[in-house]
């Protein structure tokens, strides 16, 4: 009787499954180990409250019921929940010798960490397009950013999140992996998973994305400024301004950061800045977008002052 082979699904499978990854993360700094786990412990505790106290506060304050903090409460969410899957492993392998990881573990750290950190990219397009109407149109801006329309740009966000993480992770699953490898970072990157494989990356598509999502922001801010200049008082484009320096910090951080770790040629003597701007982009940047929002705006901190007051005279 004829016997088919194992089917080419079947062979890949085995293949990967015996595929090992070594998370070296800071390992050549043994001195470092425990003053990096009390750090990066500080600054995770710091994201969770101050993302999650973001969220409480713009549910909470009625003031802050506009479709700017709307924005802000998802884009505080994505950074909360980018941080949980990253944070905790960093975190153990500060303080483990088994710094091993499975191929499967180590592909779905690197698509979950994908849909969040291309979901912020979207957010931040999408709170420039707030801003951009607020200030080009701003008699129009109650009915083109009203509940319906806002929604649909966040669900749209996270959809093509989704879809883009798919698309990396086939061309990630389309490389040829075998036995046990070093990944030199602490998190399950692209360029770290792509350098311990024997093929040829993808990365193009990937560039692309990320150039097309800083146009979008950039178009925003340049209409926004035009805008400005025109007007005829000091007053009213210092007042604009002051209502876009927050997000204009937050997408130079994290845009500069992220071109930085992926236009950039990545060399042996380079991956010591690769695992800086990683834990930038990956650890510190949640920790601070609710910060820059909360210190420079006066709505947030006038909600504050207000939850504060109303907490002890009660």
């Amino acid at each position: 009787m004829y016997h088919s082979g194992p089917s080419v699904f079947s062979i890949y499978e085995n293949e990967t499954s015996a595929v090992t990854f070594i998370l070296v993360g800071f390992s050549e700094y043994p001195h470092l180990q425990v003053p990096l786990f009390l750090l990066f412990l500080t600054i995770y505790t710091v994201t969770v409250l101050g993302n999650l106290g973001m969220i409480a506060l713009i549910r909470i304050s009625h003031k802050l019921h506009t479709p700017m903090y709307f924005f802000l409460s998802h884009l505080s969410f994505v950074d909360f929940c980018y941080s949980t899957v990253v944070t905790p492993k960093l975190l153990e392998n500060l303080i483990v010798e088994d710094r091993r990881i499975s191929f499967t573990g180590c592909v779905m750290q690197f698509f979950f960490a994908c849909i969040f950190v291309v979901t912020e990219t979207f957010m931040l397009a999408v709170m420039a397009y707030d801003r951009f109407v607020a200030v080009c149109n701003p008699l129009l801006y109650t009915v083109a950013m009203s509940q319906k329309p806002c929604w649909s740009l966040v669900a749209t966000s996270c959809s093509w999140s989704i879809i883009c993480s798919f698309i990396f992770i086939h061309f990630m699953l389309t490389l040829v992996f075998c036995g046990t490898k070093f990944i030199n970072n602490f998190v399950c990157e692209h360029d770290a998973i792509v350098a311990v494989s024997c093929s040829d990356p993808y990365i193009s598509q990937k560039v692309i994305f990320i150039f097309s999502s800083l146009l979008i922001i950039l178009t925003s801010y340049v209409f926004i400024v035009i805008t400005v200049m025109k007007m005829p008082t000091t007053g009213g484009r210092y007042k604009v301004f002051s209502t876009c320096v927050s997000h204009l910090t937050t997408i130079t951080i994290f845009h500069s950061i992220i071109i930085c770790l992926y236009c950039v040629p990545t060399t042996k003597s380079s991956w010591l800045l690769v695992k800086v701007a990683s834990v930038f982009y990956t650890v510190i940047i949640p920790m601070l977008n609710p910060l820059i929002y909360s210190l420079r705006n006066k709505d947030v901190k006038d909600a504050v002052k207000k939850l504060m007051c109303s907490t002890l005279s009660s």
